[in-house]
């Protein structure tokens, strides 16, 4: 029962409203549920009015001729792939290429970013992910910042994209043709990294976020593979032919896998993250070139996958018989939300007793409470914030969510620090305003925020050489 609970509600989708693909399913709390209702995205009511475009399409010029003059120190080199191992510290941004006039759209988002591209602008503006143009700035920028690589996110409706249309007769329920022709279009919107990033010679790499949350994705289609294999060959067959933009950890291509945000810690009810391993386990052909590790979301309120006897009083271990990565963590150590308060974010550890090493941390912009983001105004609270959001700003507008988080990660020096991210702009993942969103490529509600990254990463950097 318990596992048909989880997988009802942590089912990552788009829904196609109001003419409009939206992204859901990060945003969960502690129990599986959905932390706020989706909201259709209306191509007919943008919220950025018309008459603004050509102030966003200037703005987007200026940026577009802006050069980063520095970059960060970095082991990498773009003739070659990324190795790490068990003394490297790597910055690794979550990244999404959803965008598109057939795929997503900007049409509903509290914010827009500062980058157009005219074939957006019927659809309520924004960019197109696979615009070679788009493609080099966000290189310029997170070049600009410090980054080592990307992560890639092609979780949603991956049976849909990868599987026959006999397979979604059988087991999907929406994927229709023209939902797949989208989804197909992120898929390819997030492949093109591949060829671009070469063609640009940039030293940063890519590694693909895989979508493991639904049950449908270990299910055969009718030529006998999954869609999870599927996904895993479409990434394996781009790495074959781009080598020099991989990760290598334990010696072979890293991908990650997201599972879900809640996770179900009983083996006995079979839980997806556990039929994933059980399944590679017994592929060994695909086990033998790829390291896999997966990750879920908001580890901070699940306190039965942490390590026995770990407290909440600063970041918590996670129990490595699970070894989950994070997408999200919260971090909000004076929130008194009764029972989950209060937050700090999760973190593995490796390596044998004496040698061990924090193998990763996920460091936040701002994070969302139990709630999602907004909760209503009343006397005693008159701004629309949840008692345990962490918001972007703290007192004259300094960054205290980010700063705190940056703070534990000079502390704990991971292997992989991920930064919680750069571009997903859509509801319900994203708020109503700069407080309530974890975004940071350039928009119009908080400006250019890339300077305050590369400031966290330059001090994280030195915190690691210093040590």
């Amino acid at each position: 029962m318990m596992q048909e609970y989880l997988r009802r509600d942590l089912g990552m989708c788009f829904e196609r409203l109001g003419g409009v693909l939206i992204r859901g399913g990060k945003n969960l709390n502690r129990e599986g549920r959905k932390e706020s209702p989706r909201r259709a995205l209306r191509q007919a009511t943008p919220k950025v009015k018309p008459g603004h475009y050509q102030l966003l399409l200037t703005v987007a010029l200026l940026v577009f001729s802006y050069k980063p003059i520095a970059t960060a120190q970095s082991s990498a080199v773009a003739t070659a792939p990324l190795v790490i191992n068990r003394d490297s510290h790597v910055v690794v941004m979550e990244y999404e290429s959803w965008f598109g006039p057939n795929a997503v759209t900007f049409g509903g988002a509290a914010a827009m970013p500062f980058l157009q591209t005219p074939d957006m602008q019927s659809v309520g503006g924004g960019y197109d992910s696979r615009n070679p143009r788009i493609i080099r700035k966000h290189v310029e920028w997170l070049e600009y910042m410090g980054i080592d690589a990307a992560l890639i996110d092609l979780t949603n409706n991956v049976s849909c994209i990868f599987n026959s249309d006999w397979f979604a007769k059988k087991y999907l329920t929406g994927c229709t043709p023209y939902f797949r022709f989208n989804n197909r279009n992120i898929r390819d919107n997030t492949g093109e990294n591949y060829p671009a990033w070469t063609a640009l010679g940039t030293a940063m790499k890519l590694i693909p976020l895989l979508g493991g949350s639904m049950e449908d994705v270990l299910y055969k289609d009718l030529d006998g593979k999954t869609s999870f294999e599927k996904e895993i060959d479409y990434f394996g067959a781009l790495m074959e032919k781009y080598p020099n933009l991989s990760v290598i950890y334990e010696g072979k291509p890293l991908m990650v896998i997201f599972v879900g945000a809640a996770q179900d810690p009983s083996r006995a009810d079979h839980p997806e993250w556990l039929q994933i391993r059980t399944f590679l386990h017994d592929h060994p052909e695909i086990l033998s070139k790829y390291t896999f590790r997966e990750m879920a979301g908001y580890l901070d309120s699940q306190p039965y996958l942490w390590a026995p006897g770990v407290k909440p009083i600063g970041p918590v271990k996670i129990d490595p018989q699970y070894g989950f990565w994070s997408w999200v963590d919260r971090l909000n150590p004076t929130c008194t939300v009764v029972p989950y308060c209060p937050y700090y974010p999760s973190y593995n550890v490796v390596g044998v007793s004496g040698e061990e090493r924090v193998e990763n941390l996920t460091a936040s912009i701002a994070t969302a409470g139990q709630n999602s983001w907004g909760c209503p105004a009343t006397t005693e609270k008159p701004n629309p914030y949840c008692p345990d959001d962490a918001l972007r700003y703290g007192p004259d507008k300094t960054y205290v969510t980010f700063d705190s988080f940056m703070d534990y990660a000079g502390e704990l020096k991971p292997i992989f620090l991920f930064i919680h991210q750069f571009n997903e702009f859509v509801p319900p993942d994203e708020g109503f305003d700069a407080n309530t969103d974890d975004d940071i490529e350039p928009a119009n509600l908080w400006g250019n925020d890339l300077g305050v990254v590369k400031e966290q990463i330059e001090i994280y950097r030195q915190r690691v050489k210093n040590h």
